[in-house]
């Protein structure tokens, strides 16, 4: 190995240091971090690059210095603001070898990773690795496209950041998902690799009709208990599963099924492990300086000091680094809530009051919009969506409107409202009807996803099945309807793994989902109840083409809280309608009689209650006819059709004799997935 003096170095680019510092380097892994290339002779120079203005010396060391500081690649400092850099020549490829920077300050060292690192090394080891990415060969030219075509049709309804296509996403957690022999991963030892996952995950998001997958975050961290959320290396895919390479495997595989791949994204806060960004160059600098802001009290965090110009570079290329680099489709952005307010989860006295004296943090505010200015110029087409659990206003208005910029907003009072609704005694019911209601009063404010996320299955909340009141058939049939309200609300929607088979253990990142539920009748029947569900909601426009607006929604009954039962109508842009009718009592509701626009035949095309799903059939068989009175000297219309109970009843209006075939009363969807989907 030779160290090159500073004459026969490469000039430092100026213009990359400079945006850098001046936050607008939005492509920072290709500057900093370590870059190598062949110069000859079967040689190799090698850049290593790192910020940090409060070190007082910094060197790389690795295995090929077998450790040894004194051995080390001494780093020089080659911006006042603080980046330091060393570029040396070795006699072969070092890619794939193991280093840290050791970075000195007040007489203390400290080995740290490095921020810009493609990968790491696995579980409970924690330093870089020298990789250069892989020339992937990408497959998914039809999946791009596809996706560029559904916001060329959002642009032409002045709706840029609006997706009017079915978006229904599986959440899942990568780790607990499957496992190998379903054994148990606490060692670290039984997890399946990227491509076993993807071998496995695409035929069955596929088979169900899925349209997206949401990965809790892939990126390195060291502690399985955090489920990915204390991220130490941000641009690394974490070497549980594979490489950098594999990873890209997964994506592909996924896009050339038609599915798409959202990544959780964590700029709020990351952990306090010595070896990651805290203190890294002896103090404070990923991190805010002040007490009234650097610490994240609940989750024993240090919080993203979003102010800092080469913060700003970090984070915003981060998240171009995922979507451009490994193709994803879209980030859910976690905690947004966190950084927007000071006094998160702080006691009066521990925050300080912005220069308007009040609460917003003033910076969170600017950087939100100046990431998702620079994520829709460089990815016009991709999806970013704001976990926010506030009232804030304009989350997914754009930033020219004064928004934060966000596409879709998860919906958690809807969340948190329905939750409340479903666990409670069906005789307290009429009692707390406005938690059906009310939803729908502000449904329209943000563009929103409706999420049964991972959060709401752990820590004593209970798996969805489990919070249904009652007994284990009422709990069956209860979930069916909250489901049907889910899928036929507006929003887009988001449910975790294993709610599909109804398990009813909370999860657990230990141990693979309970697949051997799937043996007993009343949760395959509810396997095969979200997977018909999603088919009718795949091919149905009235569901999600118009999710944004009142034009897309009407209510039909909202008032009928004694007999726990609403219904209301879904419209697509053609002016197509779905009725829906939804019993969330135990009783049955006999002769449900409602108001249609004209004379016509209506049939049931799909109900909860079916054999099928573990109901008792009590449906209404054969067409719906049409009966007439006057009202007020006016001809009105009416249907009638008996309800069961705890049931969800979707009706239509009989399709033409030439149409037929599509669906009945008896079968329910039949839809396999998406149309145009290219693949």
């Amino acid at each position: 190995m030779d160290k090159k003096s500073q004459s026969e170095k490469n000039n430092v680019n100026d213009l990359p240091s400079y945006l850098f510092h001046q936050g607008t380097n939005f492509n920072a892994q290709d500057y900093l971090g370590v870059h190598g290339k062949e110069i000859g002779d079967g040689r190799f120079e090698y850049s290593f690059r790192v910020w940090a203005p409060g070190a007082e010396s910094v060197s790389v060391v690795g295995d090929f210095s077998s450790w040894d500081q004194n051995k080390g690649i001494p780093m020089e400092r080659v911006t006042e603001q603080g980046v330091w850099e060393a570029i040396a020549v070795f006699d072969r490829s070092i890619e794939g070898r193991f280093y840290k920077y050791a970075v000195r300050r007040g007489g203390v060292t400290w080995l740290k990773a490095d921020p810009y690192a493609f990968q790491s090394e696995t579980l409970e080891k924690t330093a870089s690795i020298v990789r250069t990415l892989p020339n992937f060969k990408w497959e998914d030219a039809s999946w791009m496209r596809f996706r560029r075509k559904q916001f060329r049709s959002a642009a032409s309804r002045k709706a840029s950041h609006f997706y009017p296509s079915p978006m229904n996403i599986y959440e899942l957690h990568l780790g607990s998902w499957r496992t190998k022999d379903g054994a148990c991963t606490a060692d670290g030892k039984h997890y399946l690799n990227y491509r076993e996952i993807a071998d496995e995950l695409v035929p069955y998001v596929k088979e169900m009709g899925y349209t997206h997958v949401e990965l809790l975050p892939v990126m390195e961290h060291p502690f399985d208990g955090s489920w990915g959320y204390q991220i130490c290396g941000y641009f690394a895919p974490t070497s549980r599963f594979g490489n950098p390479e594999d990873f890209m495997y997964f994506v592909n595989r996924l896009h050339k099924a038609g599915i798409g791949v959202i990544l959780d994204w964590v700029p709020a806060h990351f952990p306090k492990d010595r070896h990651g960004l805290f203190e890294f160059d002896g103090g404070p600098l990923y991190e805010y300086q002040g007490s009234d802001r650097m610490e994240h009290h609940g989750w024993g965090t240090r919080c993203f000091d979003v102010g800092r110009t080469e913060v700003q570079s970090f984070l915003i290329s981060n998240a171009l680094f995922w979507l451009g680099v490994y193709h994803a489709d879209g980030l859910r952005i976690d905690a947004v809530a966190s950084m927007l307010y000071l006094d998160y989860d702080r006691k009066p006295g521990e925050w300080i009051p912005n220069v308007n004296g009040d609460n917003k943090n003033l910076e969170a505010i600017a950087f939100f919009k100046k990431l998702n200015t620079a994520v829709f110029a460089a990815h016009p087409d991709v999806l970013m969506i704001a976990e926010e659990s506030t009232s804030w206003p304009m989350i997914t208005k754009s930033v020219d409107e004064g928004g934060l910029g966000f596409n879709f907003k998860w919906n958690m009072g809807w969340a948190n409202d329905m939750f409340q609704y479903m666990s409670s005694d069906p005789f307290f019911r009429q009692y707390m009807h406005d938690k059906l209601t009310f939803p729908l009063m502000y449904a329209f404010s943000e563009n929103y996803v409706l999420p049964v996320s991972h959060d709401e299955v752990v820590h004593g909340k209970k798996s969805l099945i489990d919070k249904m009141s009652g007994e284990y058939d009422s709990k069956f049939a209860s979930m069916r309807t909250f489901l049907a309200n889910m899928m036929t609300l507006p929003g887009k929607k988001l449910t975790f793994m294993g709610t599909e088979f109804a398990q009813f253990r909370e999860w657990d990142y230990e141990n693979q989902l309970e697949w051997f539920m799937l043996e007993f009748p009343r949760h395959s029947e509810m396997k095969n109840y979200v997977r018909q569900l999603n088919a009718l909601y795949l091919e149905s426009p009235e569901l999600w083409e118009i999710d944004d607006s009142w034009d897309g929604f009407e209510w039909i009954d909202a008032d009928l809280s004694s007999s726990n039962l609403i219904s209301y109508k879904r419209k697509s842009a053609s002016g197509r309608e779905l009725i829906v009718i939804l019993n969330f009592s135990p009783i049955p509701y006999g002769n449900y009689t409602f108001t249609v626009p004209r004379r016509a035949e209506y049939e049931i095309v799909f109900s909860s209650d079916r054999y099928e799903f573990g109901g008792k059939n009590d449906v209404t068989e054969g067409p719906l006819t049409t009966d007439s009175t006057v009202v007020n000297g006016e001809r009105v219309y009416r249907v009638t059709a008996d309800v069961p109970p705890l049931c969800a009843l979707i009706i239509k209006k009989s399709a033409k004799k030439s149409d037929k075939g599509r669906g009945s009363g008896k079968s329910g969807a039949s839809g396999k997935g998406r149309k145009n989907d290219n693949v």
